[in-house]
């Protein structure tokens, strides 16, 4: 399975992302020489690879607020594909790359740096899974302490798998029908998921050393969370 990793430019908590990648397997040398993962900076998320001094293979964005250092990075790197899009346009420059991850053949995409202050951007990066999700290309966003995906159903979340110790599912654009958890300290059977339930499915946590999220219809947010 081919895979993308896209740097956007929100927060990134510079320790976290760079220890996640190498145990991820995002980061060798031998990994990336094979062509397994496309890595894509989205504008100023240029700015945490030229601090670890990783070089993308792809750079996408309208550069309207760069830093100079950044720019300075960009005119080393005269071989780096680099996409420029103008200020004024219909999709994100995190919408952008990850349209250009879905052409380079990538089934799977991590998002890192897509959530932070601004919480208009936060939004619109959590609707890029469902953007996903039509185009069959599985996206998932992780910072320091959140790992944001679309549950799939008869899904199998273990004690070693989960992210975090407590587990939040939200219905994404109408109901999740049949929802049933099991293996979980709040388990449901057979329940109808709405957007009025704000309380209901949120800070689950593990029962069992292995849970199962089951559901007949609908699209279901997945929040896995750690103090």
């Amino acid at each position: 399975m081919k895979r993308a990793l896209i740097i956007s430019g929100g927060s990134i908590d510079y320790d976290f992302a760079l220890d996640f990648l190498i145990e991820e397997n995002y980061i060798t040398e031998e990994y990336r020489k094979a062509k397994a993962c496309c890595w894509i900076a989205a504008d100023r998320g240029l700015e945490f690879c030229r601090r670890a001094g990783l070089i993308p293979d792809i750079v996408v964005g309208d550069f309207d607020s760069m830093p100079k250092a950044c720019a300075l990075f960009l005119e080393e790197q005269p071989d780096l594909r680099v996409i420029r899009l103008v200020p004024e346009k219909d999709d994100s420059d995190t919408q952008s790359a990850l349209n250009h991850a879905i052409l380079e053949g990538a089934e799977e995409v991590l998002i890192l740096g897509a959530t932070g202050s601004r919480l208009d951007h936060v939004f619109a990066n959590l609707e890029l899974l469902v953007y996903g999700k039509t185009r069959n290309v599985r996206v998932s966003i992780v910072d320091k302490y959140n790992r944001i995906s679309l549950a799939e159903n008869r899904m199998t979340i273990t004690d070693q798998s989960r992210f975090g110790k407590y587990l939040s599912f939200f219905p994404m654009g109408g109901d999740v029908t049949g929802l049933t958890l099991t293996g979980f300290k709040y388990p449901l059977y057979n329940h109808t998921l709405r957007t009025i339930d704000t309380g209901l499915t949120v800070s689950n946590e593990l029962l069992e050393e292995t849970a199962v999220v089951e559901f007949s219809a609908g699209v279901l947010l997945m929040i896995e969370s750690r103090d």
